[in-house]
Order: structure tokens, then C-alpha cells, then sequence
């Protein structure tokens, strides 16, 4: 693996490590201004994940400045017309995904509420830009991270499909959430078949990208319907199973 993938993975876990020191200089910070101690921790949270995803972006491309640029190993990547088509089929590919497994994961008596994304959803109301950061900054620097230089190690080794199956599982641990590793896995793996496929880690962003913004927009409108939706997409995958 090359030095740079190196000290972009460490920028990347030292950016999810950060909030442990970044919190509460964040709360140290606004403490004068009449807050309460609740409504300041949030709202620290809440703008050091945006500051540290930021920092780390930037940080992050910087050093993938020249390999941003580079196709995946292959002679002739994909036209564009065609990563275009597959950027929105692989919307529908990775919610299809997520679907079919939240299926077995309920099977399996998994609670389909993902702990992290409630958190989430809970820092948007007190600050929304954080929605940028979990559409778009976060999957940039997962696709970044997990297919550009996990799974395009891994591929240059050994078949796409062990390749796929190690970094999406990687990807699923990173989350945290064991009870919802295949869920992730899923996704990830969702993801690395757009990339392998097409050649350009662009594709594989932009579906990426499309769905968090997807999620997280019906979750924050209209979180009742979303629900309903997914219950019924889930009931139609199990009679198909």
C-alpha cells in the first residue's frame, strides 16, 4: 500500500477519534453562552463534526490529489454517459441492498433502527448543515477511504468478490454497530461492485452520496413515511424469499 494511503487512513481514524478532545474544547469554548449543559454538549457535537470532517476532507484530498485522478486498474474505464447510468442505477442497486438485508437482519430479530443514524438525525434539528456532512462529506471520505484505497488494494491481490466482501465488511465494523454489520456490509459491497464496475471511484461517490441524501431528507421530513415505505419494500422482498 502506498505511504500516502497510509497517513490518509490515519487522518481518517484520527478524525473519528477526535471528538473525545474536540467536544469539550467545543464546550469550553461557548460554556459563556447561557446554553445548558445538554444544549451545549449537542450543539458542540454537533459543529465539531463539522469542523473535524471538514478538516479531514481537506487533508484528504490533498494527499490524493494525483490519485483522485487515476482510474481503477483497468485498460478502458467506463464512458461517461454510461458511469451516469450507473451512478442512478446504483442508487436503486444500494436501497434495493439495504432492504434485503434489513429483511434477514429483522429475521434474525435485529431492531431495523440504526442507533447511529437517530444520533444523526438528532444533531441535523439542532444544526443542520450537519446534513451536509452525513450526505456528502461523509461519503466522499468512505468511498475515499473503503473502496478508492481498501478495496482497490485488495483488488490488485486477490478476485473482485473476496476484495468486495473483506472491504465491505471493514466498512460495516467501521460504523460500529454490530447488530447492523450486514446491513453495511451490504451497501459496501453495493458500492465496490459500482467502482469495479465502472472503473471511476466518481460513480460509486455519487450513488453513495445520492442515497445518504435520500435517507436522511425522508428520515428528517418525513420519518413516518419512510418507515412505512421500507416496512412495505421488506414485506415484498420476504414473499419474494
Amino acid at each position: 500500500m502506498k505511504k500516502e494511503y497510509w497517513f490518509v487512513i490515519i487522518t481518517y481514524i484520527s478524525m473519528q477519534l477526535s471528538s473525545i478532545v474536540g467536544v469539550p474544547l467545543f464546550m469550553l469554548i461557548g460554556s459563556s453562552t447561557g446554553m445548558t449543559a445538554d444544549e451545549l454538549q449537542v450543539k458542540s457535537a454537533a459543529y465539531w463534526i463539522v469542523f473535524s470532517f471538514f478538516v479531514a476532507l481537506s487533508l484528504i484530498l490533498f494527499l490524493m490529489r494525483k490519485d483522485m485522478k487515476e482510474k481503477m486498474d483497468r485498460s478502458t474505464p467506463a464512458s461517461i454517459p454510461t458511469s451516469i447510468l450507473w451512478a442512478v442505477a446504483g442508487v436503486f442497486l444500494a436501497l434495493f441492498a439495504q432492504s434485503i438485508a434489513g429483511y434477514i437482519e429483522q429475521m434474525l430479530g435485529v431492531e431495523p433502527e440504526s442507533e447511529n443514524t437517530q444520533q444523526l438525525i438528532s444533531l441535523i434539528y439542532q444544526v443542520p448543515i450537519v446534513i451536509f456532512v452525513t450526505s456528502v462529506i461523509g461519503p466522499i471520505l468512505e468511498e475515499i477511504i473503503f473502496r478508492k484505497i481498501i478495496f482497490g488494494s485488495l483488488h490488485k491481490r486477490f478476485n473482485f468478490f473476496i476484495s468486495a466482501l473483506l472491504s465491505s465488511v471493514i466498512f460495516g465494523l467501521a460504523h460500529g454497530e454490530l447488530e447492523h454489520l450486514l446491513l453495511y456490509s451490504a451497501m459496501g459491497f453495493t458500492f465496490a461492485f459500482l467502482y469495479a464496475k465502472t472503473g471511476r471511484i466518481l460513480v460509486s461517490m455519487s450513488a453513495h452520496i445520492a442515497m445518504n441524501t435520500l435517507v436522511i431528507i425522508f428520515q428528517v421530513v418525513n420519518r413516518d413515511d419512510i418507515e412505512k415505505m421500507l416496512d412495505t419494500a421488506q414485506a415484498f422482498i420476504g414473499g419474494l424469499l
